[in-house]
């Protein structure tokens, strides 16, 4: 499985809050959720994302409310894959419970810059920044989580 887009870029302590914030959270609608991802710090996020974009960030991104909401909006919102030097425990588990691939590799979230093109083979952990030539290694998820998030979240592996 890949994934192959244009990165949109975000620091450390990336929060639940700013991702989808909580005047939003009275839909279940992955459509209204995503039409209001990141417009806290990226006002302009929705108009840029396009389908199989990727998002990288530093540390301790998904911090904060434990809220599903977040990564479902990330999600719908186009983003195939968010790559983060840590990501907060909470985030990370909800992430793979709805299918949204996330990898942590702190030379990639560090050095890979808004609006590179970069490619994620996930059986692998390879991440290659096209724009720079440069490629990384993270720790591929175990076969298990792999078919997790291949079939769109824990919910459809289970009843699969």
């Amino acid at each position: 499985m890949k994934a192959h887009g244009t990165v949109h870029k975000y620091g450390d302590n990336v929060d639940t809050d700013v991702i989808i914030p909580a005047r939003y959270l009275n839909t279940s609608s992955h459509k209204e959720l995503a039409s209001h991802c990141m417009e806290d710090i990226d006002i302009d996020f929705t108009k840029k994302v396009r389908e199989g974009d990727i998002m990288v960030a530093e540390k301790n991104f998904g911090c904060g409310s434990s809220r599903e909401h977040a990564p479902i909006a990330i999600k719908a919102s186009g983003i195939s894959c968010v790559i983060a030097s840590t990501f907060a425990r909470i985030f990370y588990r909800n992430a793979i419970n709805i299918g949204l691939p996330i990898l942590e590799c702190d030379a990639a979230a560090k050095e890979i810059q808004a609006g590179n093109d970069v490619e994620v083979d996930f059986d692998t952990g390879v991440i290659t920044d096209h724009t720079t030539g440069k490629t990384y290694q993270a720790e591929p998820f175990p076969p298990f989580i792999q078919g997790i998030i291949r079939d769109g979240g824990l919910i459809s592996h289970v009843t699969k």
